[in-house]
C-alpha cells in the first residue's frame, strides 16, 4: 500500500477562485458585540464550504487533510447546540463527517503553539486543556473515530530547561483530559535542538503514555538526535496501533537562499519523500497546500503515492 499526500486547513485552489475557506473568524470585539448569531453564521459557512473542499480532494484523490482549527470562532465559549442555528450546524458537522469516512478521507487536528500541557504554569496548562476538548469535541461533531486515525497533534511546547521535568509535567497533564482528547491525542518532534527529537519524544512520552509520535521529516533532519531519516521514522511507527501520519516539508532556504530562515517551510515540494517501505498517510506542510501535492506527482510520477 503506497503512502498517501494530504495538506492542511486551506485549499490555494478554491479559495483564490471561488472564495472557498473552512476558517473564517472573529476577533473578540466582533464576537462579543454581535454574539452567536454572527458566530453560528461563520461556522455554518465554514462547513458548508468545508464539504465543498473535501469533494474536491476526492476527485484529485487526496485523502488525508488536516482540519482548520478555525471553524468553529471562540469555540471554546459555548457549546455548538448553544448556537441558535444549532439544528443546521450539527446536521453539517455530520455531513462533513460522513462524507470523510464514507470516501476515506482521514482528519486531523493541530492545535497552535499555545497549547502547552508541559509548561509549569496552571493557567497555561488550563487554557491548553479548554483548547484541546474544543478539538475532541469538534472530531465527535464530526463523527470522527475516538482512536488516532482521527488525531489531534501537538508538540510538548517547551522544554524549560528540564527536558525529563517537562516531560513529566506533560504525561501528568495528560491524565486530565477527556477521552474524546486522549484517545487521539498525538506528540511531534521538534525542528530545535532544546527541545524534543523523536527519540527524547518516544523514551520521556510515550514509554509513560502510549502516545504515539508524529514524525516530521523537516524537523528530524534539523534535529536527528542521533538518528538517520529511517531510524527515526521507524522509531516513530512503532508507537502507532493504526496507520501512522506524518508531516512533510522542506526548507525555505531552498527558494529563498541561506538567509532564509532553516526552520520556515518551502511553497512546494523538491525533492522525493522517501517512504522507506513503510506504509503510512503524510500531511505536505508546504507553503502551497494542494499546488504542493500536484506539483510533486507531476515531478515524480513513480513516488510511492502514484503507484498502487
Amino acid at each position: 500500500m503506497p503512502y498517501r499526500l494530504g495538506y492542511a486547513c486551506i485549499n490555494a485552489t478554491l479559495r483564490k477562485n471561488h472564495k472557498i475557506r473552512a476558517n473564517r473568524r472573529a476577533i473578540k470585539k466582533t464576537y462579543e458585540e454581535k454574539g452567536l448569531p454572527h458566530i453560528g453564521d461563520l461556522v455554518s459557512q465554514n462547513l458548508n464550504d468545508l464539504y465543498k473542499i473535501l469533494q474536491w480532494n476526492v476527485e484529485n484523490k487526496i485523502r488525508v487533510f488536516r482540519l482548520s482549527s478555525d471553524i468553529t470562532p471562540w469555540g471554546s465559549e459555548y457549546e455548538f447546540t448553544d448556537l441558535p442555528n444549532a439544528t443546521e450546524v450539527m446536521a453539517l458537522f455530520k455531513k462533513c463527517g460522513q462524507y470523510a469516512l464514507d470516501n476515506d478521507i482521514r482528519l486531523s487536528f493541530h492545535p497552535g503553539q499555545f497549547c502547552v500541557l508541559a509548561s509549569p504554569k496552571e493557567h497555561v496548562i488550563q487554557n491548553a486543556i479548554s483548547d484541546l476538548e474544543l478539538h475532541g469535541r469538534l472530531m465527535d461533531a464530526l463523527q470522527q473515530p475516538r482512536n488516532h486515525l482521527a488525531k489531534i497533534n501537538i508538540h510538548l511546547g517547551g522544554a524549560y530547561g528540564d527536558k525529563v521535568k517537562a516531560a513529566q509535567t506533560f504525561c501528568q497533564n495528560f491524565t486530565r483530559l477527556s477521552d474524546a482528547v486522549k484517545s487521539r491525542l498525538t506528540v511531534e518532534n521538534d525542528d530545535r535542538i532544546n527541545l524534543f527529537s523523536t527519540k527524547e519524544l518516544y523514551d520521556y512520552v510515550y514509554t509513560n503514555t502510549g502516545i504515539p509520535i508524529v514524525f516530521d521529516f523537516h524537523h528530524h533532519a534539523i534535529h536527528p538526535d542521533g538518528l538517520s531519516e529511517q531510524a527515526g521514522l521507524a522509531l516513530a511507527f512503532k508507537t502507532w496501533q493504526v496507520k501512522p501520519c506524518t508531516h512533510y516539508s522542506e526548507s525555505r532556504q531552498l527558494e529563498r537562499g541561506p538567509d532564509a530562515l532553516l526552520r520556515a517551510h518551502s511553497t512546494l515540494v523538491y525533492s522525493e519523500i522517501q517512504d522507506h517501505g513503510m506504509d503510512f498517510d503524510c500531511v505536505v506542510e508546504a507553503k502551497g497546500k494542494e499546488l504542493a501535492i500536484m506539483h510533486h506527482r507531476r515531478k515524480y510520477p513513480n513516488s510511492a503515492e502514484l503507484i498502487a
